[in-house]
């Protein structure tokens, strides 16, 4: 990127955009030979719209419009031809001073991730697919300046061709409409990069932490045939990276404006096909008695006798909401489900020092599994024991034996709390710490703010005060929301979305000024969460069976910076955006809410005729591969041949029964 036009940079001053010029790279290929670049220049044809030219081409015609920020790039073929553009917006902004955003996929310099996943310790300058990000938009925001600035691609994003192999120059067999968005740095300052078709640069991420060669796709063009393509760039000003990260959702949100996904199947048709799972998936041939719903095959989802507390299996949750929903349809059988499992647990669930036994696997004995436990699976396992506490008491059923067992828990889990107010994420049955990171602190808040309202405990309210203390200076105020997966320790939707819902918890529970900063940090955390989801529709090839069923993205979220695919983690979380809707009087919380709602209660239930390639009725699939990214098999329009239902009927569940924290929670 070495040269400067003048004319444009002068344009973008006059309309307030702080930059110095977009310059332009064309990409010509033949078959079986390497693609030739050309740099284009930019020259005034009238107002406002410019033509793309090198004297070295003439098969081509390229035009540009501006109208309020708003680009349109028109390409028209005057013979056939194999072409990429690519485009660079270059700023001042100093590297050191930006903070770059790519929704679900990059948050400031993915400076945590591990090696072979996409981060600064790879390189500093990245291009990715539109398809990897909830939102097709790239954004940097400068700390010194607190401006920010952001390019949003605003085409009807529809068509995907195959793209064979993957990585490296290829030509598409089919037309498609994804290009590809990124950043970087030159001897000028920071870029932002926008092109069509895309290019991934400097690699490719095809699988965790596998990283290919670089990418670049080339669409053909016959003769005469015109291509439009639409870019919204925009300049805001942010007193810190986390209210940029809210302005640019918000920004993005009112112009996709994501819809309802039509078709919304009904809450109990849709209880009732999940329900079969409990009954399909029910094992009691060991001590510990619960549902089979890990590490599954997708297409002769078998029985497993391997029990899950919390993630990924959440069988004490699960068997909450079979014994709830069991008795609200008078199915006896679902009942007596849900209590044998609670039963066993009572009896065998916790190890001689009082924890949780979290993962317990009879088919094939792993000691490492007994001898780490984690923050996380014990307060899920806390959380869904409280439930069933909670159910039985407002029944008149007294459950004194297990209301002990949780208050050891509970005291054993303090002596674990840190002087910052964090937990340890993994450590042994003894105490002793295995991993310290303090990312899975905040789903602890749950469990403790529950069992003060339950217990009428002060002492389990200061817990989750301390947390709260550590997730606002350590998480919140550092835009720093990581390691709450247990499967990756690098930035992920689940640490946005934890801490987000421990203040929704706090709110809930506390009054004045105390709440009135939980509401703010619960409001700040939010568009992390938000980030998250998608607001568009990822398009799928012919023959791409997610493409070939209709499969809409709008509503569901991208998983880590490291595991690039999409699931419906939503739990209670609906419950937090329509509070936060009506105290904050913004709209566009609720109407998403209605659109995530509609979107995973409408799409992929495997029911007769319905059955998107999963082997049962009910178990609702867990790795959707929205991009090209394969978890292990199969790739993009399919999922991985191996899942683990039973959190995600949980996490349905959840969803499909609203206000839980508030009904657990009122005095």
């Amino acid at each position: 990127m070495k040269c400067f036009f003048s004319c444009f940079a002068l344009l973008l001053v006059s309309c307030g955009v702080s930059a110095q010029a977009i310059d332009s790279f064309l990409h010509l290929k033949s078959a079986g030979n390497p693609a030739k670049k050309y740099q284009l220049n930019w020259q005034l044809v009238k107002k406002n719209k410019w033509q793309l030219v090198n004297r070295n081409l003439s098969n081509v015609d390229i035009t540009v419009e501006n109208k309020a920020n708003h680009y349109t790039f028109q390409i028209v073929a005057k013979e056939q031809l194999n072409f990429n553009i690519q485009n660079f917006y270059q700023t001042s902004y100093e590297y050191v001073n930006s903070e770059f955003l790519l929704p679900g996929l990059w948050y400031k310099k993915n400076q945590r991730s591990s090696a072979g996943a996409p981060s600064i310790k790879e390189a500093d300058s990245w291009s990715f697919r539109e398809d990897r990000l909830s939102t097709p938009i790239t954004a940097v925001y400068d700390v010194a300046s607190q401006q920010g600035l952001s390019i949003l691609r605003q085409d009807d994003i529809r068509k995907e061709s195959l793209a064979v192999p993957g990585h490296g120059e290829m030509l598409l067999n089919s037309e498609t409409d994804l290009g590809s968005l990124g950043f970087g740095q030159n001897d000028k300052g920071v870029y932002l990069q926008f092109g069509y078709p895309y290019t991934e640069t400097p690699k490719t991420y095809v699988r965790k932490l596998t990283l290919a060669p670089k990418s670049m796709a080339f669409v053909t063009l016959a003769k005469g045939q015109t291509i439009i393509l639409n870019y919204q760039l925009q300049q805001t000003k942010a007193a810190d990276f986390a209210q940029f990260v809210k302005q640019s959702w918000q920004y993005s949100f009112d112009k996709l404006k994501p819809q309802i996904v039509a078709n919304v199947l009904p809450t109990a048709e849709v209880k009732s096909t999940l329900s079969k799972f409990y009954k399909q998936s029910y094992i009691n041939d060991n001590e510990l008695i619960g549902f089979s719903g890990v590490h599954l095959k997708t297409a002769e989802p078998e029985k497993l006798n391997i029990m899950e507390v919390g993630f990924i299996g959440r069988v004490l949750l699960n068997a909450f909401n079979a014994l709830q929903y069991g008795e609200q349809v008078n199915d006896a059988t679902l009942v007596k489900m849900g209590y044998s499992v609670f039963d066993s647990y009572f009896n065998h669930g916790f190890n001689a020092q009082g924890f949780l036994r979290e993962s317990t696997n009879f088919v094939h004995h792993n000691p490492d599994l007994e001898n780490t436990l984690s923050i996380r699976r014990q307060s899920e396992g806390i959380y869904a024991a409280l439930l069933f506490l909670d159910y039985q008491r407002r029944k008149g059923v007294s459950e004194v034996d297990w209301e002990l067992k949780i208050q050891t828990l509970l005291t054993k889990l303090m002596s674990l709390q840190r002087d910052d107010g964090s937990f340890p994420r993994k450590f042994s049955p003894l105490s002793k710490i295995q991993d310290p990171s303090g990312g899975s602190s905040a789903s602890a808040v749950l469990a403790y703010v529950m069992a003060h309202k339950y217990f009428k405990n002060e002492d389990y309210l200061d817990v989750a005060r301390r947390i709260a203390t550590y997730l606002e200076t350590e998480i919140v105020s550092q835009s720093d929301y990581f390691s709450s997966t247990l499967d990756a320790n690098s930035v992920d939707k689940e640490a946005s979305f934890y801490t987000a819902t421990a203040f929704y918890y706090l709110a809930l529970v506390t009054q004045g000024k105390e709440q009135q900063s939980y509401i703010a940090l619960a409001d700040t955390a939010n568009y992390f969460v938000m980030s998250w989801y998608y607001t568009w529709d990822v398009p799928f090839a012919k023959g791409q069976m997610l493409g070939d069923v209709g499969f809409k993205t709008r509503g569901w979220g991208n998983v880590s910076v490291e595991n690039n695919h999409v699931d419906v983690f939503i739990f209670g979380y609906l419950d937090v955006l329509r509070w936060l809707s009506k105290l904050n009087n913004d709209k566009r919380l609720v109407d998403f809410a209605n659109v995530i709602e509609s979107s995973m209660k409408s799409q992929l239930l495997p029911r007769q005729g319905h059955m998107f390639n999963i082997g049962k009725e009910g178990y609702y699939p867990e790795v959707v591969q929205h991009t090209n990214w394969d978890y292990g098999h199969f790739g993009k329009g399919f999922y991985n041949d191996i899942f683990a239902p039973g959190w995600v009927v949980a996490s349905l569940w959840e969803m499909l029964t609203p206000n839980r924290a508030e009904e657990f929670l009122k005095d």
